[in-house]
C-alpha cells in the first residue's frame, strides 16, 4: 500500500487517511490527560551509545558530524529537567539497521514521560493506549526470569552462568547453540529471540525486570539489585514498546555510556560522542519519572492486521 507509483494512489490515499486518524487518536489520548506535546531536534552533535544501534551521521559545513536521532529520549529528558512536567512526542527517528518486515530505517516513534509514575503505573497507561487500537482482553505480565522459567525451564535465571545457559540451549536443540561462544547477556538475548518470545507470540504480554546488565537507561530495582525497572510490550511476537523507570543518577549514567562505548569498540562499531549536555541536565536534576517509546508503525501493523511495515508507511525506504 505504499506510495510507490501512480497506480497505487487510491490505496495510498486511503492509507494516509488511516494514518491520520491513528495519529490523531494518539494526540487525543494525551490531550485528554493534560500531557504536553513537544518537539525536539532531529539532528544532534551526540548519538546513542547503545551497542545495538547504529546512527546515521551527516557531513556538514560546520566541521563536525551531526547525527540523525535514533530516539528523542535525551532531548526530552533535558526538557523534563527544565520542569515541563508530563510530555509526549511523535517524531521521525532513524536507525541504520538491516530492513526487515518490522523495521524501516526511518520510522515514527511515540515517546512519553510521566513524572512520579512508577513502572507499573506507566505499563497501565501503555495498556490503556494500546487498547484503543487493538482488541485485547488483557495484557499478561512476566518478569524475564518468570518467562525463562515457564518456557525454558530454568528456575533461577539470575544465578546461572553463560556455560549453563549454553548447555540448556544445546539440550533444547536451538540453532547453532553448540558452535557459539556468547557472554551471559548474549545468551539471554539468544533465548529471548529464539525461544521465549516465539513461544509466547500468541499472547499480548509485558516482559519486565530485565537483568541489571541490560538496564540501558533504567533504574536498578531497589528491591532486587540484580534486575532493572525496565519493560517491553510484545504483541503477536513483535516488540511494540520499551519503557523504563528512569535512571536519575548522572554519574551512573556516565559510567553506563562509557561502558557501552567500550562494547562498541570491541565489536568494531563507530565510537560516537556522548551527549554531555544531557548529562549536565541530569546533574541539574532529572525528576523521578517513568518513560516509554512506542514504534508507531509496528502498533499500526498489529492494529490493521498487516504483516510488513511497508504496508503502513506512505514512503517506505524502497520508494524514496
Amino acid at each position: 500500500m505504499s506510495l510507490v507509483s501512480k497506480s497505487d494512489d487510491d490505496n495510498s490515499v486511503g492509507l494516509l487517511r488511516e494514518r491520520a486518524t491513528f495519529i490523531g487518536a494518539i494526540r487525543t489520548f494525551f490531550s485528554e490527560r493534560n500531557v504536553l506535546e513537544v518537539e525536539t531536534p532531529i539532528l544532534s552533535t551526540a548519538a546513542t551509545t547503545d551497542p545495538h544501534i547504529d546512527s546515521f551521521s551527516t557531513e556538514t559545513a560546520i566541521g563536525i558530524p551531526l547525527y540523525l536521532q535514533a530516539s528523542p529520549e535525551l532531548f526530552m529528558k533535558r526538557l523534563l529537567s527544565a520542569g515541563t512536567g508530563p510530555i509526549f512526542q511523535l517524531a521521525p527517528v532513524f536507525r541504520s539497521e538491516e530492513a526487515s518486515p518490522h523495521h524501516n530505517p526511518e520510522f515514527m516513534m511515540l515517546e512519553w514521560y510521566r513524572p512520579d509514575f512508577t513502572m507499573e503505573q506507566l505499563m497501565d497507561e501503555v495498556e490503556e493506549l494500546v487498547s484503543n487500537f487493538v482488541d485485547l482482553p488483557s495484557i499478561e505480565r512476566f518478569t524475564v526470569a518468570e518467562a525463562f522459567q515457564q518456557v525454558v525451564g530454568i528456575d533461577d535465571l539470575l544465578s546461572t552462568t553463560a556455560e549453563q545457559l549454553k548447555d540448556v540451549a544445546v539440550a533444547m536443540g536451538l540453532p547453532s547453540a553448540g558452535e557459539m561462544e556468547l557472554e551471559w547477556d548474549g545468551w539471554i538475548d539468544y533465548f529471548l529471540v529464539l525461544a521465549v518470545i516465539p513461544r509466547l507470540s500468541h499472547a499480548a504480554f509485558f516482559l519486565t525486570h530485565y537483568p541489571s546488565s541490560q538496564a540501558a537507561l533504567a533504574r536498578i530495582s531497589p528491591d532486587d539489585p540484580r534486575v532493572a525497572e525496565r519493560f517491553e510490550l510484545m504483541l503477536n511476537g513483535i516488540e511494540i514498546a520499551n519503557g523504563f523507570r528512569e535512571l536519575t543518577d548522572a554519574a551512573e549514567q556516565r559510567k553506563r555510556f562509557e561502558r557501552e562505548l567500550g562494547m562498541r569498540a570491541e565489536d568494531g562499531m563507530d565510537i560516537v560522542p556522548i551527549d554531555m549536555k544531557f548529562l549536565a541536565a541530569m546533574e541539574d536534576g532529572l525528576p523521578e519519572c517513568s518513560g516509554v517509546a512506542v514504534g508507531v508503525e509496528r502498533l499500526m501493523m498489529v492494529s490493521m492486521g498487516k504483516e510488513h511495515i511497508s504496508e503502513v508507511m506512505p514512503f517506505p525506504y524502497q520508494s524514496v
